[in-house]
């Protein structure tokens, strides 16, 4: 089945934000999941893993967006809970 998100006109800029902000924030925790499955298969092939990065943007980048991916959770994880009440 595909979903399909339309944009019309006269949608609210509160819920454009909001569709962003959760496409942003689950397409960040999708990518962490996806990299520690890279991670942990180079491990068991290798043994150990290292990752180096030199580019200074780019380091401050995946940091930044670390940064968003833990306090998305951290707002899904907590809005998770206050829906079981």
């Amino acid at each position: 089945m595909i979903f399909a998100i339309t944009m019309t006109a006269n949608t609210r800029p509160d819920q454009r934000l909001r569709l962003l902000f959760h496409a942003l924030g689950l397409s960040c925790l999708g990518g962490a999941i996806f990299l520690q499955a890279l991670v942990f298969t180079d491990i068991l092939q290798h043994g150990y893993f290292m990752a180096v990065e030199h580019n200074p943007l780019i380091l401050t980048f995946e940091i930044v967006l670390t940064i968003f991916a833990l306090a998305y959770f951290v707002f899904m994880y907590q809005r998770f809970i206050r829906s079981i009440r």
